[in-house]
């Protein structure tokens, strides 16, 4: 063993610029897989640049953790998409899949004890995205979602099935959560016009993946995050001439309206893996889709699978040139940049009220437990230091300068009543497993939109998802591959956190 890559800084990382496989080996045993270097880099960021497959491998089997970023704001798995090595992506998928279930298992049991904390209730949650362009309207989904919930189980009813032909499609869903069960049989699917249920399956299929890895590698490298460093609330007035701040009835909840101001969204997107046929092909389907139409989808054909990429050229930089590096000016190792950055401005509305009989602490007591520690520690300091008394009855946030998403709070009642039947499949109902697979697999929504949601000037919908959720961009196909039905994926990514 070289007593070079011992005594040096990083030693993982060296042994990877080096594509030393048997010292790595040797020396996984002692060091942190995690470990970043100067620029931000872990060792996996590291062999994904440099196409060192082997040494992705090894380090996969020994648990590098894929979501983690650089000072750069990207994740191994960014960086394998942008090298372009197929199997490389797909090993990167299935890790970064394993390890959310892993995370979200450990912290189950502590959101089922906030959930029993928490108190029964019933609860009715409109949400709904608006906009004043009719081909835009057409296609933006709206549903009120009514929430009992009773110990450690949650039951959520909704009219939104699915999305067809450029429309979403009413029914009568129901979702159910059984804290206490199993997370194979912990979230059911209640079809009640077809009195059919379906386990959510817990790990998704080979199909799935490879459709995932196709998106990934047809699609920009995109991510977002909301800034708010800069937001000040300020109430709403009223009244044309004698002005007044002003207050309304949300529901049965008076509530005092405030305006937020300063709230930036910032986005980076790469694309230097894509050719120009790729990006001619997404503009024909954007173009295709914000017409109101589907022409242009996989409307059920066979689909293609993506190539690897040639590889680019092997990096000239050495590991001494890498080190002395500023930290932040991480020295090229994969392909040139194809980069842009964007910012936006916006307000929104918010209607605070002190009548709702949840808090804010309440909530925050069962999001500490489902939350990273450093996104939580945010959120309260967040709330403690700049949230208006009361309870967000109702928020408007402006997403896109033609469309607004709008959640209200419309009721809630603490209730020691609540029916325990509403948390069973009702006996005269029968499992279909592949209901909702089929959805899946036919080419004509779940994955034409999500596709769609991935590309070039990203569509108001994929924005509405992204904002919701607090999303990254990069890893939305992956949280919207979870969902059952396209339009739950908003108000569902509480109840898959748990799963």
């Amino acid at each position: 063993m070289a007593n070079d890559i011992l005594n040096a800084a990083y030693p993982l990382h060296k042994c990877i610029f080096q594509d030393d496989i048997k010292t790595l080996s040797f020396l996984l045993r002692t060091h942190d897989i995690a470990e970043k270097d100067k620029h931000g880099n872990t060792p996996l960021h590291l062999a994904v640049m440099l196409g060192r497959k082997e040494c992705v491998q090894l380090l996969l089997a020994h648990g590098a953790p894929v979501k983690v970023k650089n000072l750069s704001g990207w994740s191994p798995l960014a960086e394998a998409i942008s090298y372009g090595d197929r199997q490389t992506i797909s090993s990167l998928v299935r890790k970064l899949k394993q390890q959310a279930r892993e995370q979200m298992e450990k912290r189950r049991p502590n959101l089922v004890e906030a959930l029993r904390k928490m108190g029964n209730f019933y609860m009715e949650l409109k949400w709904d995205f608006q906009s004043w362009v009719p081909l835009v309207s057409r296609i933006l989904p709206s549903d009120v979602c009514r929430i009992h919930k009773s110990g450690a189980s949650i039951r959520m009813d909704t009219t939104l099935v699915d999305f067809n032909d450029m429309r979403w499609e009413r029914g009568d869903i129901s979702f159910i959560f059984n804290g206490d069960q199993k997370p194979g049989k912990s979230l059911t699917v209640l079809d009640n016009k077809a009195k059919i249920y379906q386990r959510v399956k817990y790990e998704e299929t080979e199909l799935e993946i490879e459709d995932e890895v196709d998106i990934l590698m047809s699609s920009d490298i995109m991510a977002a995050q909301m800034s708010t460093k800069g937001i000040t609330f300020s109430r709403a007035q009223t009244g044309w001439i004698f002005r007044e701040d002003k207050r309304e009835m949300i529901g049965q909840f008076n509530a005092d309206f405030y305006q937020i101001n300063g709230i930036v969204f910032e986005s980076r997107k790469r694309r230097e893996h894509l050719s120009e046929e790729d990006l001619q092909k997404n503009k024909a389907i954007m173009e295709s889709f914000t017409k109101g139409s589907s022409q242009g989808f996989a409307n059920g054909e066979p689909l293609t699978r993506r190539a690897s990429l040639n590889p680019p050229p092997d990096s000239k930089i050495t590991w001494e040139a890498y080190l002395e590096a500023q930290p932040g000016e991480c020295p090229l190792l994969g392909r040139n940049l194809v980069y842009k950055e964007s910012s936006k401005s916006f307000k929104a509305t918010a209607a605070m009220s002190s009548d709702f009989p949840l808090t804010v602490d309440m909530l925050l007591n069962v999001l500490e437990v489902i939350a990273p520690f450093k996104h939580f520690s945010k959120l309260r300091q967040f709330v403690l230091m700049k949230l208006p008394p009361g309870f967000p009855v109702k928020i408007d946030i402006p997403i896109l300068p033609t469309v607004t998403a709008k959640i209200t709070f419309q009721e809630f009642t603490f209730k020691h009543d609540i029916d325990p039947l509403l948390f069973q499949v009702p006996s005269d109902y029968f499992e279909d497993p592949m209901r909702h697979e089929e959805s899946f697999l036919n080419g004509n929504n779940i994955f034409d939109l999500a596709k769609v949601m991935t590309l070039d000037k990203s569509t108001l919908i994929y924005h509405a998802i992204s904002l919701e959720n607090g999303m990254k961009y990069e890893n939305l196909y992956l949280e919207f591959r979870a969902s059952v039905h396209p339009a739950n994926i908003i108000y569902l990514r509480f109840l898959y956190s748990t799963m």
